[in-house]
């Protein structure tokens, strides 16, 4: 698998494939929705947002467990992650 800087993926494409890896998934979607208060059709329509992508690596910064998972998931690290939530403004950005 291709890492993600050697393909150049920018903060948004980052954090839009952490989101699809946390609704695709049994565990972390359903608990991404309760927690939030969202539901599929929701998540559909906001993800794109930069709230939204933030708020995702904010829930997996939560939890080191599946923020480590769903880097590894991704071919990238906790720390572009991380770095991709701060340009996100979340994070604490």
């Amino acid at each position: 698998m291709l890492r993600d800087k050697e393909i150049g993926d920018t903060p948004e494409v980052l954090a839009l494939k952490a989101l699809a890896h946390v609704a695709g998934h049994d565990d972390l979607g359903p608990r991404f929705l309760a927690l939030t208060g969202l539901d599929s059709d929701n998540l559909r329509a906001q993800a794109g947002e930069p709230m939204m992508l933030a708020a995702v690596l904010d829930f997996l910064a939560a939890h080191e467990a599946d923020l480590i998972s769903t880097a590894a998931a991704l071919g990238t690290t906790p720390e572009r992650l991380a770095a991709a939530a701060r340009a996100l403004g979340g994070w604490d950005a």
